[in-house]
């Protein structure tokens, strides 16, 4: 019986292959990867890389930052290697098969940027898939764990970013601020206007200041007809865009 490899997932600068990943490409870490500010950042860290997407994708956007992505999944790591390899930013980027908690034990360094498109279910029933479990589920990296290397790693005007779904995130900015991180910028994701809010993209500095609060709608009621906002925020990504 053969086994089924999944195609690569094909942008307009790169492409990702990701059979060997227990989370293939999806839209929220292309959200995560296109929204957040990458701006005066000289040293990026992206948890959870998976194969490699957002770190890929910021290296698109920032010509200058190096970029260190990290995943607790080995397979993952080196298959984000060979991705960001296939690059012409490989020289800004490299992957590494450890975990958040172990890096920030172990390294010195700090980062202007810290983004993660985290797992977020802290509860409910346990797929047979242990390595998806271990991606969405938090086991391996709890919410605490990743919010406190965050504090330790981030520079002092540094700003750290995640995407998470709505009720996780509004827990998740009350946990940050037991950690001195201040929830600073928050835009609303909604799958179509009529529907329910699906996801938060949530900016965080030790600054408490107010939040810059938006709302982005991805879709019109029929399927991939995108809106303007949606085009303007992925189109130097997505092929069809």
């Amino acid at each position: 019986m053969s086994t089924e490899i999944s195609s690569p997932f094909k942008f307009k600068q790169f492409q990702l292959n990701h059979d060997q990943c227990p989370m293939k490409v999806g839209t929220d870490g292309v959200l995560l990867g296109a929204w957040t500010n990458v701006e005066k950042c000289n040293h990026i860290l992206d948890v959870g890389t998976g194969c490699g997407v957002i770190a890929i994708m910021i290296a698109q956007r920032n010509t200058e930052a190096r970029i260190l992505a990290i995943d607790i999944d080995e397979a993952a790591s080196i298959q984000a290697n060979e991705n960001m390899q296939a690059t012409e930013w490989s020289s800004r980027l490299e992957a590494q098969a450890i975990s958040i908690q172990q890096l920030s034990r172990s390294s010195t360094q700090k980062y202007d940027l810290i983004v993660s498109n985290p797992p977020f279910f802290s509860g409910g029933t346990f797929s047979n898939n242990q390595d998806r479990n271990n991606i969405r589920h938090t086991v391996k990296m709890s919410h605490s764990d990743l919010l406190r290397s965050a504090q330790k790693m981030l520079t002092p005007n540094g700003r750290f970013e995640v995407i998470l779904p709505f009720l996780e995130g509004l827990r998740f900015i009350e946990m940050a601020e037991t950690y001195h991180l201040n929830c600073q910028k928050q835009t609303r994701v909604y799958p179509k206007k009529e529907k329910r809010i699906e996801r938060l993209l949530l900016s965080f500095g030790f600054e408490k200041k107010e939040v810059l609060e938006s709302s982005l709608v991805i879709q019109h009621e029929d399927r991939n007809d995108f809106t303007q906002e949606y085009i303007d925020l992925t189109k130097d990504f997505y092929l069809k865009m």
